[in-house]
């Protein structure tokens, strides 16, 4: 799988679909479909990839001595250049267009300098080019590491499990992972008064609330619920979520929270290395238009195939067949604003 643009956790809140096995595998399916297909469709990847591509000198299609169009290669920064095994300086390239970018359609040597490109021994690919690829490299900031993470660990713990979602592409100091996967893990709070199995009981009372977070679904022995507000010490939720049903529970009871991420390490280009409790996640963040357009398209594949391709709407003599235009229409729109109508354009 690649990074998705929107995540499991998405498709399933903004459907109210349960979660079982079979239907994981469902939404992973039509969110790795959505995200390829908005790649294919606007010639473009919204996550940075740290990598080396080559290019041919000279090229018939590059007449201009001093440019090199990147064509599908668009670039967010560079790191190196050699041309026919020479190093080039960083300092001595532009990246362009500068007004607009990045992404970056194009390098060029600074002209004021005495820098050219060279094919040395064969023009086959005489220049390398090193640096972040990609539409953008936009972040936001999601959470810290609960624990040390290893740099064989294959799972890391963070303290706060509603932001970051199975798809996210994350960083850690230098290195990028991706979360394939998530499981509970024990907050280390538990509650402080019985919870008893009644649905209008909402109040989760336990020794510290500033540990929990709204949106986060926590576990109770084997009744789940989802936080949707923080009183001091107390969490309001939303009882018997994602298939499990109301139970009653004990003072006492251990609180557990699907904070532990099962993630690919070292991904695009970057190197697993140890890192630090309480050091900062940052997540990967595709425009939003994107995100929304691809959320859109995986929950319209999710329904279709519950219902085998015959969804309707409405009812009696106003049921019809469900059309998709909504969807087609965000396609159109988002191809009309991030699309490129042509590789090697500015």
């Amino acid at each position: 799988m690649g990074p998705w643009y929107s995540t499991r956790e998405e498709v399933m809140n903004a459907t109210d679909i349960k979660s079982s096995a079979r239907m994981n595998r469902q939404i992973d399916r039509a969110l790795e479909a959505a995200s390829r297909a908005v790649e294919q469709q606007l010639h473009r990847k919204f996550y940075p990839v740290v990598a080396t591509r080559y290019f041919p000198w000279p090229e018939r299609n590059m007449p201009t001595p001093w440019r090199i169009w990147l064509e599908e290669d668009e670039m967010v920064s560079l790191m190196s250049l050699t041309s026919g095994g020479i190093t080039i300086s960083p300092s001595e390239v532009l990246l362009e267009p500068a007004n607009t970018g990045p992404p970056f359609t194009r390098l060029e040597l600074n002209i004021g300098t005495s820098s050219a490109f060279d094919g040395g021994a064969t023009h086959q690919r005489a220049i390398a080019i090193t640096g972040v690829f990609g539409y953008n490299a936009d972040e936001e900031s999601a959470d810290e590491l609960a624990a040390d993470a290893a740099i064989s660990a294959n799972t890391i713990t963070i303290t706060n499990a509603s932001i970051i979602g199975i798809g996210d592409l994350i960083r850690i100091g230098d290195e990028r992972l991706l979360v394939t996967s998530r499981s509970s893990a024990t907050t280390g709070q538990t509650t402080t008064a019985i919870v008893d199995n009644g649905s209008a009981t909402v109040l989760v009372p336990v020794s510290d609330g500033s540990i929990f977070n709204v949106d986060e679904t926590i576990t109770l022995d084997t009744e789940r619920m989802t936080i949707v507000d923080v009183f001091g010490n107390n969490l309001m939720v939303r009882r018997a979520v994602d298939g499990s049903v109301l139970g009653a529970h004990p003072s006492g009871t251990t609180i557990y929270a699907q904070r532990a991420l099962q993630v690919t390490r070292g991904a695009y280009g970057t190197y697993p290395a140890t890192h630090l409790a309480s050091t900062e996640i940052m997540r990967n963040q595709a425009p939003e238009p994107v995100r929304s357009f691809v959320l859109a398209a995986a929950i319209s594949q999710v329904l279709q195939e519950t219902s085998g391709y015959g969804r309707t709407v409405g009812s009696g003599d106003n049921e019809r067949e469900a059309s998709g235009r909504g969807v087609r229409a965000m396609r159109e729109a988002l191809y009309q604003q991030y699309g490129r109508k042509r590789i090697g354009a500015v």
